[in-house]
């Protein structure tokens, strides 16, 4: 267990020596947590462009703040009571002399799956920022072996299960398994990214209690209606080489949605993709001469689902399949995770939907960009 994971285990110890102090503001502190898992993990190859050396083994440790929501907002018993949180984790690839560490700072979202007195199966899943401490360079600091990582700055993103038994109220322990990315999104090249799968322990620590008093009452259901939505995006790409320009990719989606259990919306569609970067490449290698705009672009249909957390925020996964590809897809099927802040949401007039979105789009476990858009549903 190295220094970072022992000093982490005596921080939740000392936690749990002020409880009394926490217990002087009950009210204010109910629900509020710590947990802290160790990670054993290993870096595997995802595309055969990834010619790095496999460490051995790769550790890492997460500590997460957290709060048991207990049903202040109305989406927090439709979905169960979920936990949410700020996590924060560090990871040693195993060949710092390449890899080097990484650090992720990363909103988080705790489902249950299974609910029992003692026992508990859930699935977390959190997105946000990361930084890396080695990433291909060439000037002034020459690195140009760690061709997974082209910046310092990163999305970092993270799954997480768990099986976890309840001690009493303020301390859990908990075993499971989890899986993390890091890239850029192709913004600055070399971008293969880092994917690690593992196993962790870990221990939870309530200061008051883990099982706040929940708020239950008469939710009204929402109708299971139809949207037709739209939305348009646009994301950016360092094409083919390191250093190089970046060029827009333009995007525009379609695709009807249906509200289900007041709390999701499945839906189905098509993606257009306008990518200038591969046009770009095309002149610049004499391919395609005269018609390279018809080289560039790409059109997909989709399914997905969209896990709605009260008016204002939406979690999103879309698995799409290509009808037609660009000349630099390396794939047939992509998907796409992250999410949709509503400006505006109603049940009735002709506009009902107003969302901003963020959305990381992945060919299988390559990331090829970050799509930011604005959408309308009607």
């Amino acid at each position: 267990m190295g220094f970072p994971h022992i000093r982490l285990m005596f921080l939740l110890l000392a936690l749990g020596c002020m409880k009394p102090a926490f217990a002087q503001d009950a009210g204010a502190l109910n629900g509020y947590g710590i947990e802290a898992n160790f990670i054993a993990g290993k870096v595997f190859k995802h595309s055969p462009k990834f010619t790095l050396p496999i460490p051995g083994q790769s550790t890492a440790c997460d500590i997460n703040f957290i709060y048991q929501t207990h049903g202040k907002r109305e989406w927090e018993q439709r979905r169960r009571f979920p936990v949410i949180g700020i996590g924060i984790s560090y990871t040693n690839y195993g060949i710092d002399s390449i890899y080097g560490h990484s650090i992720g700072i990363y909103p988080n979202i705790q489902i249950p799956i299974i609910s029992g007195k003692r026992l508990e199966w859930t699935f977390r899943a959190g997105m946000g920022m990361g930084y890396v401490s080695k990433h291909y360079t060439r000037a002034p600091s020459w690195d140009t072996v760690n061709i997974a990582i082209g910046s310092a700055i990163n999305n970092y993103t993270l799954f997480m299960t768990d099986i976890r038994y309840r001690l009493n109220k303020n301390w859990d322990l908990q075993i499971g398994a989890n899986f993390s990315h890091i890239s850029n999104a192709a913004f600055k090249e070399p971008n293969l990214g880092v994917n690690m799968y593992g196993t962790h322990i870990g221990i939870r620590y309530f200061p008051l209690s883990s099982q706040p008093t929940y708020i239950k009452r008469e939710i009204p259901k929402l109708k299971n209606r139809f949207l037709f939505q739209a939305r348009l995006g646009i994301g950016f790409n360092d094409i083919q080489n390191a250093g190089g320009p970046l060029f827009p990719t333009y995007i525009a989606s379609a695709y009807v949605s249906r509200r289900w259990l007041s709390k999701n919306k499945m839906f189905a569609g098509i993606d257009y993709a306008y990518h200038t970067g591969t046009v770009a490449f095309l002149r610049n290698n004499e391919i395609n001469v005269g018609d390279e705009a018809a080289h560039a672009w790409q059109s997909a249909v989709f399914i997905g689902n969209e896990f709605l957390m009260g008016r204002r925020l939406g979690f999103m996964l879309q698995l799409a399949y290509y009808t037609k590809i660009s000349a630099l897809t390396p794939t047939t099927y992509y998907e796409k995770l992250g999410f949709n802040y509503y400006l505006l949401q109603k049940e009735k007039g002709p506009l009902k939907e107003l969302y901003l979105s963020a959305l990381l789009k992945a060919n299988q476990t390559v990331a090829e960009l970050v799509e930011w858009g604005i959408g309308l549903s009607f």
